[in-house]
């Protein structure tokens, strides 16, 4: 069994219309050094596998299929055995 973390964020680049609203409000609230703010998806999942490479290989799938959008956001993971 293993247990993975996935981090998804925009590509740069393309626009994060919600990272811009809380940087404005940060503004607002008088916390003028913020520079940038960019909002990501964090994902935390368990699976099955034979060992490490296949879990790599398996999670890879899963995130260029269903959990990240190729077009507009990247993402990176760690995994563990459990």
């Amino acid at each position: 069994m293993y247990t993975a973390k996935i981090f998804v964020r925009h590509k740069k680049g393309i626009l994060d219309p919600q990272g811009k609203t809380i940087k404005d409000a940060l503004h607002a609230m008088k916390y003028s050094s913020v520079g940038e703010v960019k909002i990501g998806k964090l994902i935390d999942i368990r699976f099955d596998a034979k060992n490490m490479d296949e879990a790599k290989s398996k999670l890879n799938d899963m995130c260029k299929q269903l959990l990240a959008n190729p077009v507009v956001e990247q993402y990176t993971f760690e995994i563990e055995e459990i």
